[in-house]
């Protein structure tokens, strides 16, 4: 097709099909996100029409270079997970890019925006209006879709939904729960993507994109329910701030509270859409929204079957559906000036006779609750007392992915409601390191949440006695230290 599209945001939930989507079209791709390691995660640079680039639209340095020989320019960014300055910080980057594209031989840009309501007032919905009007400011074609809820593996808000109905028994939720979205399948979204790739506008357009009905939330809720066999009873509460229910999903859910906060301003309001226009120029089948979640939930276990879990096939073997399809995590970052080769030789130590580095007794006390129920993690084994490889067993833990002098994730063996693993990562930053010891987990269910939330102390105490263990251990010295959970 001879081609060239740049995709800013590929990281993202779009971005992250997209891409394949027109490297198997086809076209030639660059790729760009502002952590690109989570682009080599995916493997496509090993494609020979994909190229991934870092791209930081705060400070574009190499965005001039990125836009010389591009035709179409798909602008899946938003700012979201930014902070509470978001909108400001969108509006910037947004105005950065269209500078650039003023000076760039780009012939159109494809942007995917949010629906708008008619009624009422969100800061996220706001600023995705506001990217829209500073894009065109560069002179540039731009064609806007504006849409409500993606159904799909991984969607944001579909998940959220998605964790409600399988987490609690009964639902309490805001008044607003009766408030309408117009959810469109993420496999119609991509065939719109796609397709406006035939047409060359001359002039800007913004079109609604929806799937065959607008639903309330309720709704959705209880077809999601109907789907995965559950039965949903939801409670409205008219005391319910937006502000209260973005701090409740973070219990609920593990999708990042700033994200969660603009999601929930947005849902207040009535989101119709109109898609007429774009059916009428790229006729397809809509997907009904049970068909959606159908689609949907076939592909659960894809979050598992990834780099992320090796393909490990025990892993894939225990994932069930209803599992949290983003991991619970916490964790505990060390500075250190320790080597790189110091640390690494002592994270391989864990496990067997030689422990867990800091407070055994808790490592103990687990094994003996999980022998309690039924499990083997009495079972001490480790293949060489000093080096690991993949594959390995170490006592109840598997080793399902291993980079030697960088990382180390162990698949959780014990037996507890949902799927975990516990990793080991060092970073070299030239004038110092950082070890971070994190736990992930996918709960299962209400229960699956109450396990994790009552670990959670023992992790945080634990994490940060191990990494100041193996760095003493090392005879380095341990700096500044961080904790983060989600």
């Amino acid at each position: 097709m001879g081609q060239t599209i740049l995709v800013v945001g590929a990281s993202g939930y779009v971005g992250s099909h997209l891409v394949p989507e027109l490297a198997n079209a086809g076209y030639r791709v660059k790729a760009t996100a502002r952590n690109i390691k989570l682009l080599e995660q995916r493997g496509w640079q090993e494609i020979d029409n994909i190229e991934i680039h870092q791209l930081d639209l705060d400070t574009p340095d190499n965005l001039d270079t990125l836009l010389s020989d591009t035709d179409i320019v798909f602008f899946l960014v938003h700012g979201m997970n930014h902070g509470h300055d978001f909108i400001d910080f969108e509006a910037h980057v947004a105005r950065n890019f269209s500078q650039a594209l003023k000076q760039s031989t780009v012939k159109r840009v494809i942007y995917l925006g949010a629906l708008q309501p008619k009624e009422g007032h969100s800061s996220h919905l706001a600023a995705r209006k506001a990217t829209g009007e500073i894009l065109r400011e560069s002179g540039i074609p731009v064609t806007e879709l504006r849409a409500g809820i993606i159904v799909g593996p991984g969607s944001a808000a579909f998940e959220v939904m998605r964790d409600f109905v399988y987490h609690f028994p009964v639902l309490i939720t805001p008044n607003w729960v009766h408030t309408h979205n117009s959810p469109i399948a993420l496999r119609n979204l991509l065939y719109y993507l796609m397709a406006l790739l035939k047409f060359n506008p001359c002039r800007h357009q913004i079109m609604d994109i929806a799937g065959p009905e607008p639903l309330t939330y309720a709704t959705q809720l209880r077809k999601i329910g109907q789907r995965a066999g559950k039965t949903v009873r939801i409670l409205p509460l008219p005391f319910l701030s937006p502000k209260f229910a973005a701090l409740w999903l973070r219990f609920v859910t593990s999708v990042p509270t700033n994200i969660a906060r603009a999601l929930i301003g947005g849902i207040s309001l009535d989101l119709k859409a109109d898609g007429s226009a774009i059916q009428s120029l790229i006729p397809q089948r809509l997907l009904s929204y049970d068909e959606a979640v159908d689609e949907s939930l076939s592909h659960e276990t894809e979050v598992v079957r990834s780099e992320i879990w090796g393909f490990d096939p025990d892993a894939l073997a225990r994932w069930q559906p209803g599992y949290g399809y983003y991991a619970k995590q916490a964790g505990y970052t060390l500075k250190t000036d320790a080597t790189a080769e110091q640390l690494w030789r002592q994270v391989q130590l864990v496990g067997g006779k030689e422990g867990y580095f800091f407070a055994n007794i808790l490592w103990r006390i687990r094994e003996w609750m999980d022998w309690c129920i039924g499990g083997d993690a009495l079972k001490r084994y480790r293949r060489d007392p000093e080096n690991l490889k993949l594959g390995d067993k170490v006592d109840s833990w598997k080793v399902i992915n291993i980079e030697p002098g960088r990382f180390l994730s162990l698949l959780f063996g014990m037996k507890a409601p949902g799927l975990g693993r516990l990793e080991f990562t060092i970073d070299d930053h030239g004038d110092h390191r950082t070890l971070d010891i994190r736990a992930w987990w996918h709960p299962a269910g209400f229960s699956g949440l109450l396990y994790w939330f009552a670990m959670m102390p023992a992790h945080l105490f634990i994490f940060r006695g191990m990494t100041h263990a193996v760095v003493k251990r090392c005879k380095a010295t341990a700096q500044e230290g961080k904790t983060e959970t989600i």
